[in-house]
């Protein structure tokens, strides 16, 4: 072989998510060369950067060796290292491509990306024939995994060498055939810290996934103090984690909660990273304001941290860890009212009771409504959005939590003057006065929302948003 070799190219194929490419031979009186596997080109070229972690080698002696057809749970990267090959896919995955079939003859200058849920075979057409193949998961002899009949012939699969005379294994020659084949669902998606606010939003923002594709964990199913329980935890055909859970006791976390918010916020993120970095997962990590110190505003997203206290610190820490998974969005929000404990129910709760409260007017933000924040992660999920960091808040005016107040009770139909204007300093003074820990917050939590917006997301403005939550959560 000699002379200039043919281009590296990806090409796509009938069965979406399984790319061919055409690799470059560069040969001389010697043999040849190739790159059978060249991470920054073909990733370039459209190849997913699918994190191989093992290489498998089949040899095989005779022409007709058969293989197949399997669908593995994971993805697939293909070849023939010596002699030749014919190769067949069948997509088993769940939807209108279940069943279509495509065959390839592969040589040295093919190989072949195989998605999770596409049953891959091969049948040898030279002898003494080495097929290769690199998976993004390590080989387990009880990895469970559908399989199909070779010779079925509703897939039209027209074998080179006919499967009578072809050299099949016993189990292959008796697995079923397609019309009684396990379909491949898709990954599915993790809640972690599905009774809090967020969680609850999240529960809605999914309610039509009847499918099992969104599953919610509760602190009963997994508790995120427990790191080793976290890796331990079987994350089997899962593909994204959206981790909603967080300790939010921000004064607490100055004392007693310490070690808790560290546990939760921080060690526990390492941990979700570190399943996610290794199973090639997504992860959404929720994040707070609370990792800056209000000095600049709005805040933008590559703003450095600048935490004033162990909750703000903790959370930051958290945001450290997320961001070492290349598939992450680190969602920051600020002010989160939704179906818990918030500063809207307390007002609420004022304004109907007949307390009067007193409320800091030099802390000025935007309110998060939980549902818009459930709103905003899916769309970041199903859009494909470049991923990265993301601030997401409700749109509108920047208020302080003073105006905030008076608009709870404006909009119930008490008088907004019954709240009585108070410093963040002040506010501070009364209760390290009674004892109680009071934590250090940022004067300025506005959000600059232009990176979201571009993601073609319009927040829906907080006024219109408080007056919603106010008549669901009567």
């Amino acid at each position: 072989m000699s002379g200039r070799a043919a281009p590296l190219g990806v090409r796509e194929t009938a069965i979406a998510g399984l790319l061919t490419v055409d690799l470059p031979l560069h040969g001389d009186a010697r043999g040849w060369f190739k790159e059978h596997w060249h991470r920054d080109r073909m990733v370039a070229l459209g190849l997913p950067d699918f994190g191989p972690v093992q290489q498998n080698l089949s040899y095989n002696a005779a022409v007709g060796t058969t293989r197949g057809f399997h669908a593995e749970p994971w993805d697939k990267y293909l070849g023939v290292a010596s002699g030749r090959a014919f190769g067949a896919w069948v997509d088993l995955r769940e939807g209108s491509g279940f069943g279509r079939t495509v065959t390839l003859e592969l040589g040295p200058g093919t190989a072949v990306f195989v998605p999770r849920g596409v049953a891959n075979a091969f049948q040898t057409l030279e002898p003494d024939t080495v097929y290769s193949y690199l998976v993004n998961d390590h080989w387990s002899p009880d990895a469970a995994y559908p399989a199909i009949n070779l010779g079925d012939p509703v897939l039209g699969v027209e074998w080179p060498v006919p499967l009578d005379r072809a050299i099949v294994s016993d189990k292959d020659r008796a697995n079923p055939p397609l019309a009684q084949a396990t379909r491949v669902p898709p990954l599915r998606t993790v809640v972690l810290g599905a009774d809090g606010q967020l969680g609850r939003a999240l529960r809605g923002a999914y309610a039509g996934e009847s499918d099992g594709s969104v599953r919610f964990l509760t602190r009963h199913d997994l508790d995120l103090r427990d790191a080793d329980a976290i890796r331990e935890h079987d994350w089997s055909g899962v593909g994204t984690i959206v981790n909603a859970a967080a300790y939010t006791a921000v004064d607490l976390a100055e004392a007693e909660g310490r070690a808790d918010a560290w546990a939760v916020n921080a060690v526990a993120v390492g941990a979700i990273a570190d399943v996610a970095r290794r199973r090639r997962m997504t992860l959404v990590h929720v994040s707070t304001e609370y990792v800056f110190d209000g000095s600049r505003h709005p805040h933008r997203e590559d703003e450095p941290p600048s935490p004033l206290g162990a909750y703000g610190a903790s959370k930051a820490a958290g945001e450290l860890a997320a961001q070492g998974v290349a598939r992450h969005y680190l969602v920051r929000t600020s002010w989160v009212v939704g179906d818990g404990p918030n500063f809207v129910r307390t007002m609420r709760r004022c304004a109907e009771d007949g307390t009067d409260p007193t409320v800091v007017t030099d802390q000025t933000g935007r309110p998060t409504f939980a549902d818009e924040l459930a709103r905003g992660i899916r769309h970041l999920l199903d859009s494909g959005a470049p991923y990265g960091v993301y601030h997401l808040s409700n749109a509108g005016p920047v208020v302080s939590w003073f105006d905030l107040a008076r608009a709870v009770f404006r909009e119930l139909g008490h008088d907004p003057d019954r709240v009585t204007p108070t410093t963040a300093a002040a506010y501070a003074t009364r209760f390290a006065t009674a004892g109680r820990p009071v934590a250090a917050r940022p004067s300025h939590s506005e959000f600059d929302l232009s990176k979201l917006r571009a993601t073609g997301f319009e927040p829906e403005p907080a006024e219109i948003a408080l007056r919603h939550h106010l008549l669901r959560h009567r």
